[in-house]
C-alpha cells in the first residue's frame, strides 16, 4: 500500500480473519522492515513531503525515508512541513483558506530547497511523496520551486532499475507473472 488514506481504511476491513497472519502495511515501511534502500539519482537531491495522512506508520516518516534512499552526494533527504492543500475538495470549497495553504507550503518547499543549496548544489532538486494527490499538488509548485515531484517508490525503481523499470516490469509480467519478477 502506497497510499495513507487507502491504508487506513484497508486496515478496517478485518483481513486477519479473512487471511490469517497477513499484515496490510505501507509499502516504504514494509521495503524499510525488509532493510532495502537505493541510492539516488545522480546530481540529485531530495525534499520529502510527508502527506496528511501519512502512510508510513512505523517510527518516524523521514528517518525511514533516509533509510530507503540515499543520495549519492551523501546528502540527507530534508523534510518539507506543511500540508501541500490538496486534500479533496478543500481548494473548491474554501478557495481562500487553501490558497494560504499552498502560498506556505510553496514557502516551505523553497526554504527546503535551499537547506540542500547550501554548498552550492546545481543539481536537479526532486519533491518525493507517498500520496496521490499530494503528488498531483506537489506538481502544481514545480516552476516555483525549481524541483520535480515523484512517487518515492518510483524513484526508488527508477534509480535502482533505470528510466524502463516500468515498461521492462510490465513486459516481465505479461512473460510469466509476477513470482518471476519478485523471485
Amino acid at each position: 500500500m502506497s497510499c495513507g488514506t487507502c491504508l487506513h481504511q484497508l486496515k478496517e476491513y478485518n483481513f486477519e480473519s479473512i487471511f490469517p497472519g497477513c499484515r496490510v502495511m505501507d509499502i516504504h515501511d514494509y521495503l524499510a522492515e525488509k532493510g532495502i534502500s537505493v541510492n539516488g539519482a545522480y546530481n540529485t537531491r531530495y525534499i520529502y513531503h510527508d502527506p496528511c495522512h501519512t502512510p508510513l506508520k512505523e517510527g518516524v516518516p523521514i528517518e525511514t525515508v533516509n533509510r530507503l534512499i540515499h543520495p549519492k552526494d551523501g546528502s540527507k533527504v530534508q523534510l518539507s512541513e506543511r500540508c501541500c492543500g490538496e486534500s479533496g475538495t478543500f481548494a473548491v470549497s474554501r478557495p481562500d483558506i487553501a490558497s494560504q495553504v499552498r502560498t506556505a507550503k510553496e514557502l516551505s518547499l523553497n526554504q527546503a530547497a535551499d537547506k540542500l543549496k547550501t554548498d552550492r548544489f546545481s543539481g536537479k532538486i526532486k519533491v518525493l511523496t507517498a500520496c496521490p494527490g499530494c503528488l498531483q499538488g506537489m506538481n502544481r509548485y514545480s516552476e516555483a520551486t525549481h524541483t520535480t515531484a515523484e512517487f518515492l517508490v518510483v524513484e526508488m525503481m527508477r534509480s535502482k532499475y533505470g528510466d524502463n523499470w516500468l515498461y521492462e516490469t510490465v513486459n516481465k509480467l505479461k512473460d510469466g507473472g509476477i513470482e518471476k519478477v519478485l523471485l
